[in-house]
């Protein structure tokens, strides 16, 4: 029987992990990745911290090397999907030629959400997504300059650090009332806004940006309510979108992001999806989701790979997330969407390391942990073995960590 070709669209983090696990499942045929870098699959989170103070370089950003690729049979093209013909299993690129496959993935991430704003083209004005993205803005990173950053959400945030840690004024202007708004709870955001400004970040929030203005570059940030902050730099956050398109455009069942089953499987049987672009079904929280996470991407690409090569391996890891801030390390175990208590262990207000565990009905469901990996790690356990927690335990700081399951 002829060799099969798997096809993986996108060189993202979900594609290094499937290709590698196509092998690992006994993948025999031909493994080709498309991506539109001229880069192996690298990692993101690096982008608006180490990589954007220059304290790595792209190679320091692989995945995983060169060599890798080359023992394993995986090749590389770089090129843009712009068609998926289900019928033929066949794909047109940007370029006009085409490729078979047998059996494909689509990896295909996020992009961000444009603002939309008036001026948004002029220099100086920058997103921060990809290698290119950063490796514009770097020349424009500039002790004493200013700095204005629109979105406090999680990039925002890293990016505000990066910028302070290399000496730049930073202002970060935020829409929602609080910073991190969407994502975690008041006393989270409080805890963030307290050590941004103790670093010299100057925070704004309830405040709409209308327009970015300047001449040859951008050299002001106007607002709603008539505040006008000058600036040398703008970096616009405020999230990211799917992209589904190609997969719309083929017919695959898409809603908020591509609709996949706990295999990572379409509803095109040769056809599976992993990452930020994938929604899938959770057994521990019971709904559909989809993830912008490392975590989530590599969890889901093992499923996805498994079902390629037809074994079934269902994904239904725990979420988990992180975020480096100065000399902090947020881990956030699980969602805290829809919890109604929150539990303290620590003092947010006073120090730098404490955990924030979110309860619903008595139940944990979601803890976010700065500097406190023992607490990370027994939320963890908790949540996925749905473990009974009493709170009063949980917040009691004199009672270690490694003895809290057996007194919850």
């Amino acid at each position: 029987m002829t060799a099969q070709t798997a096809v993986i669209i996108g060189a993202s983090h979900a594609a290094a992990q499937l290709s590698a696990s196509l092998r690992l499942e006994g993948w025999g045929g031909d493994i080709l990745v498309v991506g539109d870098e001229p880069y192996l699959p690298y990692q993101h989170p690096p982008l608006s911290k180490t990589f954007l103070s220059g304290d790595k370089t792209v190679a320091d950003l692989y995945i995983r090397p060169a060599a890798f690729y080359e023992k394993n049979n995986i090749h590389f093209r770089q090129a843009r999907v712009t068609a998926i013909d289900r019928a033929r299993q066949q794909l047109t690129l940007d370029d006009g030629a085409s490729l078979a496959y047998d059996k494909l993935a689509l990896c295909l991430g996020a992009r961000v959400r444009k603002a939309g704003l008036p001026g948004e083209a002029l220099a100086g004005v920058h997103y921060l997504r990809t290698i290119a993205d950063v490796q514009g803005i770097q020349p424009e990173v500039v002790a004493g300059r200013r700095a204005v950053i629109i979105g406090g959400g999680y990039i925002g945030l890293e990016t505000a650090a990066s910028l302070r840690k290399q000496g730049m004024a930073v202002v970060v202007l935020e829409m929602a009332d609080r910073i991190l708004q969407r994502v975690t709870a008041p006393e989270l955001s409080e805890f963030y806004s307290r050590i941004h400004r103790e670093e010299g970040v100057h925070i704004q929030t309830g405040i709409s940006v209308t327009a970015l203005a300047g001449d040859a570059r951008v050299e002001r940030v106007e607002c709603a309510n008539g505040v006008v902050f000058p600036a040398d730099l703008v970096i616009i956050g405020v999230g990211v979108v799917p992209n589904v398109e190609l997969a719309q455009a083929a017919g695959l069942a898409v809603d908020n992001g591509i609709t996949v089953d706990e295999f990572a499987c379409t509803n095109d049987p040769n056809i599976v999806a992993a990452g930020d672009c994938a929604n899938h079904f959770n057994a521990i929280y019971q709904r559909r989701m989809r993830l912008e996470s490392v975590p989530n991407a590599g969890d889901q690409a093992k499923a996805a790979a498994a079902s390629l090569c037809g074994v079934k391996k269902a994904y239904q890891s725990l979420p988990w997330f992180w975020s480096d801030q100065y000399d902090l390390k947020l881990q956030i175990a699980g969602l805290s969407q829809g919890y109604d208590q929150v539990v303290m262990r620590g003092d947010p207000d006073n120090s730098r390391s404490f955990a924030a565990f979110y309860l619903k009905s008595g139940q944990l469901i979601a803890a976010d942990c700065i500097n406190r990996p023992q607490e990370f790690l027994l939320a963890k356990k908790i949540i996925t073995d749905k473990l009974a927690v009493n709170a009063n335990c949980l917040a009691d700081e004199t009672i270690a960590v490694k003895t809290l399951l057996s007194v919850v």
